[in-house]
């Protein structure tokens, strides 16, 4: 029970699930609804999740927060100013159109970097929780910073399948 899962909170809500070794295991966009079905679907989500990490606030968060209350889960709250600054340069943050199409070229670098099924199309709520996830690896220690190449670069050392892939290590 070391998973985490990422949260770009709402009723349309983005989740990314991030196994223990600090990759990126599933993504999805999930319409809930209403916060009465979503107050019924969070336990499941949850189930082997020991960090929960959520964008956003309001009356849904507090859902997320008792249940995860309940089960001892580290929650870490982050703005998306916070995620956004490690990823982003400050010129694709300037308009939410342009941080939204930024984001879902970055997500889909993680998404390589981890190997799982590439998406056909990609909502911008899952593709910012892939990245809330990313952020949340490296806030919580499962990761020692950011793989090389997926923030501002190139994925070419990782996908050659390099033993040794580095880190941008934060400091």
């Amino acid at each position: 029970m070391s998973d985490l899962l990422a949260v770009d909170l709402g009723v349309r809500t983005g989740l990314a699930r991030y196994g223990p070794d600090g990759r990126l295991r599933w993504y999805r966009s999930h319409n809930f609804g209403s916060a009465t079905r979503l107050r019924r679907a969070v336990p499941a989500l949850l189930d082997d999740v020991r960090y929960l990490v959520v964008e956003g606030g309001g009356h849904l968060a507090s859902i997320w927060a008792a249940e995860a209350d309940a089960r001892g889960i580290d929650v870490r709250w982050v703005s998306a100013e916070t995620w956004r600054a490690a990823f982003m340069y400050p010129r694709e943050q300037r308009s939410g159109e342009v941080a939204k199409r930024s984001a879902d070229e970055l997500a889909r670098r993680v998404i390589d970097w981890s190997g799982v099924r590439r998406p056909t199309s990609l909502r911008h709520d899952a593709a910012e929780a892939v990245l809330i996830g990313l952020w949340g690896v490296v806030a919580v220690g499962l990761l020692p910073g950011y793989p090389s190449g997926i923030v501002h670069g190139t994925l070419a050392a990782s996908l050659r399948g390099d033993t040794a892939y580095g880190f941008n290590r934060l400091s």
